[in-house]
């Protein structure tokens, strides 16, 4: 009871083609309430959205079911469930409220939900410009195995919402048993490299999001150059400066809190500590280089080999 083929495919082929804009017959960028079932309820303004039904319109089952819709929903909404509970356990009344009526409320909630909840809550894993989202474990069971909305947005005419065979989609795994029994054919599947692209795709995008938020320190692009001299001479005029990997260092505020004591780490102050840094001492963690990178004041010029040797004329 979710009206005819024709009508619901094509609102939802409409649905796919203009999400979240105003022809989208259930955009959710209207409010969750007007996706979820006020859509259905309040008169809509006439759009201009097309879609190609013609498959629909010569499909001769689906032609008969739309002429013989009204009828055929009540009979098999709620007056076969009516008969079947009169005749097999004598209760008409609990098979037309309980099989009927209150088992269409809640599927056609569970469809809904599709709608509302499913471009409302949940993660992108594979797009994430649209609304469409995620949210398997939730309503994996309410939604029949539907709550794999981003995945359906993305790759619709696969006949899976669930990818993984372990995957709630109580759908997917009806489809692919009734294809075994031959009742369905040519099951339509993305390829696995594909699926693989768009969520490595955008995994790599949410990382960038996810550096661009985090403090790397200053690069050493923006840094001023100094050379072997300028650094002896910041050292005299009293800043603890360290040459780690042709980088100089302000260790002021961090030299009380090294791990391996602050003399050791004060004890190259002025000096080139590279090799020391890098395993002549310890070899430093990640974490610690992350650190480091965060007191770069200065680029060396040169190496520190050069440090004050002067040239003779003849040299």
């Amino acid at each position: 009871m979710q009206g005819p083929i024709r009508w619901w495919a094509r609102e939802h082929r409409v649905h796919h083609r203009y999400t979240d804009t105003p022809d989208d017959p259930y955009n959710i960028k209207q409010g969750f309430w007007h996706a979820h079932i006020m859509w259905m309820i309040v008169k809509q303004p006439k759009r201009a959205a097309r879609v190609d039904i013609s498959d629909l319109k010569a499909d001769p089952v689906v032609v008969w079911q739309e002429r013989n819709y009204i009828i055929l929903a009540l009979l098999m909404g709620w007056a076969f469930p009516a008969t079947l509970a009169g005749f097999c356990w004598n209760d008409w009344y609990g098979g037309f409220l309980y099989a009927g009526i209150i088992r269409m409320f809640l599927t056609h909630q569970g469809v809904f939900c599709i709608n509302s909840v499913c471009h409302y809550l949940g993660d992108q894993p594979y797009d994430d410009r649209l609304s469409p989202r995620n949210l398997p474990h939730a309503l994996a069971l309410f939604t029949l195995g539907e709550g794999y909305h981003n995945f359906h947005h993305q790759f619709p005419s696969d006949y899976r919402n669930g990818v993984e065979w372990y995957d709630l989609d109580f759908t997917k795994w009806a489809i692919w048993m009734w294809g075994k029994l031959g009742l369905v054919r040519d099951l339509k599947r993305f390829r696995q490299n594909e699926i693989e692209k768009a969520s490595f795709q955008q995994l790599q995008k949410t990382l960038k999001m996810r550096e661009h938020q985090l403090q790397w320190g200053p690069s050493l692009e923006e840094l001023p150059v100094i050379d072997w001299r300028e650094l002896q001479a910041e050292v005299k005029a009293g800043r603890e400066l360290v040459c780690i990997n042709s980088a100089i260092h302000d260790i002021s505020g961090f030299a009380d809190e090294h791990p391996g004591g602050s003399s050791i780490l004060r004890s190259f102050i002025g000096k080139d500590g590279s090799a020391a840094f890098n395993g002549g001492v310890y070899s430093h963690s990640k974490v610690a280089r992350n650190i480091l990178s965060m007191m770069r004041v200065a680029n060396l010029r040169g190496s520190s080999e050069d440090k004050l040797v002067e040239k003779s004329p003849g040299v």
